[in-house]
């Protein structure tokens, strides 16, 4: 545990999750058990695969669930378009005793997932069950984002450590904060945002600013001044004046960290012709016997860029990727949805749910789904199915391409395979042990490494095979109908 960790407080809402509760116990209906699904529908910046993050804070947020007194005294004062109060005051009652009661399965952090595979599946009252939808939406959108963006940074930096450098461009201090974390799973080494480094014990790393130079009468008097006072830290920022020269005299400053008896750490380009600068600047270290000496680059980087350097050559050895990495510059939302998808009076039977739209990709599928994930004698991902726990797959495991119902795929019993969720939740009670941020790291990596390098490339990736099992896509298909034709008749 590194700091106090808690979670967003309940309030952390939106007001229709209040008012449709309300409106389940006014009608009596509180005490219906219901079945959510969390998901999203689309990979993220045209990428083949999505890296799940987001679940410890989630769970931290439904620990501490509680609408506290003031909370429910700013609730009363809230009023409909009769002036009237908006809420019971049974309700408001209720609401400030209300704890979370439900059970949650959940795919651990850091695993690959894709799209209409349930990242959560919560299921218990449907009260409880609703007023936690918009935050861990809120929570699980933006970190698996942002561990996305990472993977995708990482993997075109090729294993150079890459330092997550966005703070001061990040969507306010929680955007900041929740970005770091998630940018280490998804793959950076560090972050250079303080509290992330103190509470999930993410590494902490960064250099100087140019303002640091700027306020000395010469570049070389600054870096000595720096040298001296962080002689275990010296990163040095060459390009306030002019890059190469900025170089030469970080030299002067390395030679006299060694008389310190110290070395020069490395040195930062932040402006200018990358590839061009980087190469140069590794030979002036290198002639000067700094070969040892690391080459940090900065300057709206993003995986497309550092691809593009690499390419040319650049003798970069570190990447500070900011503002595209913390804000997601490219798609600066996931777009998951929490989604209702089968009901049951207490101690009775399970009944499916289905939402039609005029859009395909907006059709829910009903149960309580699972994902399995099955492999080849490599271990390495072959395909995903996405079934019904009420109705498992039998022996064959005969799925079928949602897009496309003529393409269909049988992963016989030799396969092996694994399935995705797991219990986190029973009846409020937390059954699961949270891997330390660590284990979440090292599990996205190992998970991205069991793709077929085709699923990776950033671009055009190959498709990964997702489908729906047999029995399940039958149902839905026959819910669909029925609604549609329900529709019709009226």
């Amino acid at each position: 545990m590194h700091g106090a960790r808690t979670g967003p407080p309940a309030m952390l809402t939106d007001l229709y999750q209040l008012t449709m509760a309300h409106a389940y116990r006014e009608a009596g209906v509180a005490d219906t058990e219901a079945c959510f699904h969390l998901y999203f529908r689309g990979n993220p910046f045209d990428g083949g695969y999505t890296v799940a993050c987001g679940l410890a804070q989630a769970i931290e947020y439904l620990q501490t669930m509680r609408f506290a007194a003031e909370d429910t005294a700013y609730l009363s004062t809230l009023t409909g378009n009769d002036g009237r109060p908006l809420f019971s005051s049974g309700f408001l009652e209720w609401l400030g005793s209300m704890r979370f009661d439900a059970d949650v399965h959940a795919v651990p952090e850091g695993t690959v997932v894709f799209p209409g595979e349930p990242l959560l599946r919560i299921t218990g009252p449907v009260t409880t069950c609703q007023l936690v939808e918009t935050t861990l939406l809120n929570i699980i959108n933006f970190q698996t984002l942002i561990a996305t963006k990472a993977a995708r940074v990482c993997r075109a930096a090729e294993g150079d450590p890459v330092l997550e450098f966005g703070l001061r461009r990040a969507q306010g201090p929680d955007g900041g904060l929740s970005a770091g974390r998630a940018a280490y799973i998804g793959g950076c080494a560090g972050t250079s945002n303080v509290l992330t480094g103190q509470r999930y014990g993410v590494p902490v790393g960064g250099t100087h600013a140019h303002s640091l130079v700027m306020l000395f009468d010469s570049e070389i008097e600054a870096f000595m001044a720096y040298a001296e006072a962080m002689p275990n830290n010296a990163v040095l920022l060459v390009d306030t004046y002019d890059t190469l020269e900025g170089v030469r005299n970080a030299v002067r400053a390395g030679e006299r960290l060694r008389e310190l008896g110290h070395d020069l750490a490395g040195i930062r380009i932040d402006s200018g012709d990358l590839a061009w600068l980087s190469i140069r600047a590794r030979e002036i270290l290198d002639a000067s016997g700094f070969a040892a000496t690391r080459i940090y680059a900065s300057n709206e980087l993003d995986e497309h860029t550092i691809e593009s350097l690499k390419e040319q050559g650049a003798a970069i050895d570190v990447w500070g990727v900011g503002t595209k990495l913390v804000t997601a510059y490219d798609q600066p939302a996931l777009g998951g949805v929490y989604k209702l998808s089968a009901v049951r009076e207490p101690g009775g039977e399970w009944e499916p749910r289905v939402k039609v739209s005029e859009q395909a990709a907006k059709v829910t599928t009903p149960g309580l789904l699972g994902v399995r994930r099955f492999t080849d004698a490599d271990g390495r991902f072959i395909g995903d199915m996405v079934y019904d726990e009420l109705a498992p797959p039998d022996a064959e495991c005969l799925m079928v391409d949602p897009a496309d119902a003529t393409r269909r795929t049988s992963y016989c019993g030799s396969d092996s395979y694994d399935d995705l969720l797991v219990p986190v939740f029973e009846e409020g009670d937390l059954v699961y042990d949270a891997p330390e941020i660590e284990s979440s790291r090292a599990r996205a990596s190992e998970q991205i490494g069991r793709l077929d390098p085709s699923h990776v490339r950033l671009l055009n990736p190959h498709v990964y095979k997702v489908g729906m099992e047999i029995g399940l896509y039958e149902r839905k298909t026959a819910l669909i109908l029925k609604a549609r034709g329900s529709a019709a008749g009226r």
